[in-house]
């Protein structure tokens, strides 16, 4: 069973410190060392989530950054960041890591639907906000995550009303949950168990939003 290893975050803590193109070269068998590391941490999470859930592509994002658009030209993440996306149209969501020393997380959601999506979330919280705050209210939502978290709109979004009772939750743009975890959790031979534990705990939201995105208002189901 694959850990995170030491190595990988000493990489990450000099990349920090050395953010260009001339070390990164000189030093690129630590980068392969540090990157196959993650690609069997990730190879390995994805044989465990599959005995609790159906994951249709896992995904190690690339170390080098896309800086065209951005104010910040540093070539390379000082992190590395994994995705898992859940298979099939009944199963929405999708779980996520990002690992770099002093700021490691875990969590999964929904980033930036595609607007029909994120109509039918919000027609279905309006019509019913119950289920959706009663996972949020759960003990192992809040030992967990705290709170549900995401972008959301200045007012009320189109088409519903600013004094909606459920326009807390109506405001949400994307919606997700993450979890924090030290360096010494990170390099801890049992991290791999408390991130399947993490992704356990995200399952009752990702079973309500699977469950909202694939029917209609009237329970009758949109894809066959």
């Amino acid at each position: 069973m694959a850990q995170v290893e030491k190595y990988t975050f000493d990489f990450l803590k000099k990349i920090r410190k050395n953010n260009n193109r001339e070390w990164f070269h000189e030093n690129k068998p630590s980068f392969t060392e540090a990157n196959n590391n993650m690609k069997a941490f990730l190879a390995d999470i994805e044989i465990e989530l599959n005995k609790i859930d159906s994951i249709e592509k896992k995904k190690l994002f690339r170390i080098y950054r896309d800086v065209r658009f951005s104010k910040d030209k540093t070539p390379y993440n000082s992190h590395f960041s994994m995705s898992l996306g859940r298979e099939g149209a009944f199963r929405r969501g999708g779980y996520f890591l990002k690992l770099t020393p002093g700021d490691s997380m875990i969590g999964g959601g929904f980033y930036n639907p595609e607007p029909k999506d994120i109509k039918l979330i919000r027609d279905h919280i309006s019509a019913d906000d119950k289920p959706l705050r009663k996972i949020m209210k759960s003990k192992k939502f809040k030992d967990t995550f705290g709170e549900l978290m995401g972008e959301q709109v200045k007012s009320a979004p189109r088409g519903y009303d600013k004094d909606h009772p459920s326009i807390d939750l109506l405001k949400y743009k994307s919606m997700y949950v993450f979890k924090n975890f030290s360096d010494k959790e990170v390099l801890d031979p049992n991290f791999q168990k408390e991130v399947i534990k993490v992704y356990k705990a995200i399952r009752p939201f990702f079973d309500y939003m699977s469950d909202i995105l694939t029917h209609d208002l009237d329970g009758v189901p949109l894809y066959t």
